[in-house]
């Protein structure tokens, strides 16, 4: 007997996209092996969780972890229900792929999850292959989100995204991650800025005078080190809130030097030692190991490739 069928015959007249999703939160929790290694990739709460999986146990009515003070440990009901859901996830994939099999043109979502402000980087290896899938035809349907890279990763294990782009800084083990290009940083301060007009290098004791943007997104070490050297007083989610705040003049902070670029041609800022106060980083493309075949997935990867 299936999943489907169980819940059917046991607890419900018809599964929903609900029961669906409380089954690949069972599913995330188990492979986790606990409630609170379980919280950064599905973006919610222990409590959260926990109340999750009772309503998933009533729904089934049986009991399929065991979690207190000796541990989280799963139930024989719980070992069975996670293979029997397994099985109906890749019945579900499998059913879009053979559906997909039945047009002449790739039909479905192909949902993508990208860091903020790679738009401006030069190599358009990303852009190249959206134009790619686009001209399959109507049949296609891409839905891009900018998020991120720790909402790529939890988007790309619970199965809402497809494929993301994001820097490869701390990899996910269930994530398989391929380099697109390495993308370089640089510290910036703006044109109201007193290092602006500096001939000389700054030594460490004088960089401490000055204010710096500290990212509250995910660092590379030499990154981290690099912006210790400054008096962190502000933070920014994002690349572009960096870069709001480095044209107060008030603040220096890390752009990546494609996304400076329309503000240096402009003479509105200007990377301060550029020859040591540089980073690089591997923007990577990134999908879920053990991934069911997907034909539109593997065009767009085939588009990367080829470029």
């Amino acid at each position: 007997m299936d999943l489907l069928t169980y819940m059917r015959n046991k607890a419900l007249g018809q599964i929903s996209d609900f029961d669906i999703k409380l089954l690949r939160i069972f599913k995330t929790v188990a492979e986790c092996g606990s409630f609170s290694s379980a919280e950064s990739l599905l973006g919610i709460t222990r409590s959260a969780i926990s109340l999750h999986m009772s309503d998933l146990e009533k729904r089934l009515g049986m009991r399929l972890c065991q979690r207190g003070r000796a541990g989280f440990s799963l139930t024989d009901e719980g070992r069975e229900i996670l293979k029997l859901s397994e099985t109906m996830m890749v019945s579900i994939e499998s059913f879009r792929q053979q559906v997909n099999e039945m047009h002449k043109n790739l039909r479905g979502e192909f949902n993508i999850g990208i860091i903020n402000n790679l738009v401006t980087q030069p190599i358009m290896r990303i852009t190249n292959a959206l134009e790619i899938l686009s001209k399959h035809g109507p049949g296609i349907r891409i839905n891009l989100s900018m998020s991120t890279a720790s909402e790529i990763e939890r988007g790309l294990m619970d199965g809402r995204l497809h494929v993301g782009a994001l820097p490869k800084s701390a990899p996910v083990s269930g994530l398989d991650y391929s380099k697109l290009y390495d993308e370089i940083s640089f510290l910036y301060c703006s044109a109201k800025h007193p290092l602006f007009h500096y001939n000389h290098t700054p030594d460490n004791n004088e960089l401490r005078m000055y204010d710096a943007v500290i990212p509250t997104y995910r660092m590379t070490a030499d990154i981290i080190e690099m912006l210790q050297h400054f008096n962190g007083s502000a933070t920014a989610s994002d690349r572009e809130g960096i870069a709001f705040l480095i044209l107060t003049g008030r603040y220096v902070g890390l752009l990546p030097d494609h996304y400076a670029a329309y503000w240096e041609e402009k003479g509105m800022m200007r990377a301060i030692m550029p020859e040591v106060m540089c980073a690089k980083s591997e923007i990577s493309v990134v999908t879920r190991k053990g991934r069911r075949p997907n034909s539109i997935l593997e065009l767009f990867l085939a588009s990367l490739n080829d470029q």
